[in-house]
């Protein structure tokens, strides 16, 4: 009979070396046309069980060591949000058990990891309350161990009391939590700073924490070092983990890329080269951040970026590097001379990427409508945005 090795788990994986995470499924599925962008929301996990599936397959070929099933935005209160009916229509137990489901099929094809994801959640704007709040992360939570997922992922959190209940009801299980803020070096939206931020994370009892989403590469690796130096300071050990986004955001506010005037269907002439993720996976190794992922905007190639530059920290380069040359070397295949001339790793470590818009500013000035939780304009309700309330925010944007 066949004897089957006991898959490594995640705090085990860390000790060990690097893990690198996915990359931005929302975004990605949005341009495919397989998400709706205003909602965010998963269903497609059962409406087009096959584009998700694929995706998670291009990750795993590129590298990542963890497939997080695509559960982002799937609390059942996001669902029924604002006229969107995928709560109704399919269920928030449906698209979180159809979603775990894919994720570890296409875990088990490469020894991958598999994670739940618990996101922000319109209660928690509305002021409804821990209890309530904690309610909707306990629905989802409860596939994710039903499905049996290697570990929970508490991400996107704008306010770290929210992320601290959610993190409260991950704890409820025997699994390993991580959390993620959707903060910069600013600290969240009630201005508790990053540092504090990383420690009420790790003392509700996160095993990994860090920042996701909203800041770029480099902004966030900036949060990152004042979550560590915190973190220090209190004597707290968690591991360290980082998933920004693929966009350049040096002009971003505390808000992070939802304030920049391109958000979020204008944001191409900000995307982050391959070669930008080489340095951001060497500078987040460098400071000791072992999880290392990407969220919005990061496709495939950024991923196999990440863990081409940190092969021999894992030992092995990935699947994908098959059909890709390290630092460009593949061109020296191509016909025209010139082109064969770029060749090389100085060539691309310091060419500066022309945008081919010669009237484009550099920079944005960013939205700051200095909105957060309990405000009425971001409180939750079933029915469809109004006229009178899309007259009120227009006259707002005019003011």
């Amino acid at each position: 009979h066949t004897v089957t090795m006991a898959k490594k788990g995640l705090l085990e994986r860390l000790a060990a070396g690097p893990v690198i995470g996915d990359g931005g499924f929302v975004f990605a599925l949005e341009k495919r046309g397989y998400v709706k962008a205003g909602p965010w929301t998963p269903e497609a996990a059962v409406e087009n069980p096959e584009a998700v599936r694929q995706l998670h397959r291009e990750f795993l070929r590129a590298g990542s060591d963890v497939m997080q099933a695509f559960t982002f935005y799937a609390s059942e209160d996001k669902l029924v949000n604002r006229g969107n009916k995928a709560g109704q229509k399919i269920g928030v137990e449906a698209i979180n058990r159809e979603a775990a489901k894919l994720a570890k099929e296409v875990a088990n094809e490469g020894g991958a990891l598999t994670l739940g994801g618990l996101s922000q959640c319109p209660s928690y704007l509305t002021g409804l309350g821990e209890t309530k709040v904690k309610e909707e992360f306990r629905k989802q939570v409860k596939v994710f161990v039903d499905e049996d997922l290697d570990f929970l992922l508490c991400e996107y959190f704008e306010h770290v009391e929210e992320i601290e209940w959610a993190i409260q009801v991950c704890k409820e299980t025997n699994k390993a939590v991580a959390a993620n803020m959707c903060i910069g070096p600013d600290g969240d939206m009630h201005g508790v700073s990053a540092a504090e931020c990383a420690i009420r994370m790790a003392r509700a009892g996160a095993d990994v924490v860090g920042i996701n989403c909203h800041f770029d590469p480099f902004v966030c690796l900036e949060a990152m070092k004042k979550m560590k130096a915190g973190l220090d300071a209190a004597g707290l050990k968690p591991y360290l983990m980082v998933q920004p986004l693929a966009f350049h955001t040096p002009d971003a506010g505390r808000q992070g890329f939802i304030d920049l005037p391109e958000f979020p269907f204008a944001l191409e002439g900000r995307i982050c080269t391959r070669w930008d993720m080489h340095r951001f996976a060497r500078e987040a190794w460098e400071i000791g951040v072992r999880y290392i992922g990407g969220c919005c905007g990061f496709e495939p190639y950024h991923i196999r970026a990440v863990a081409e530059e940190l092969a021999e920290e894992r030992g092995k380069k990935p699947e994908g590097s098959e059909k890709h040359d390290m630092w460009g070397a593949g061109l020296r295949m191509h016909t025209k001379p010139w082109v064969r001339a770029r060749a090389n790793r100085h060539y691309w470590e310091h060419l500066h990427p022309a945008s081919g818009r010669p009237y484009c500013a550099g920079m944005s000035r960013p939205d700051n409508w200095g909105m957060t939780a309990g405000h009425k304009d971001l409180q939750q309700h079933s029915t469809e945005t109004t006229a009178e309330e899309m007259k009120r925010v227009m006259d707002f944007k005019k003011a």
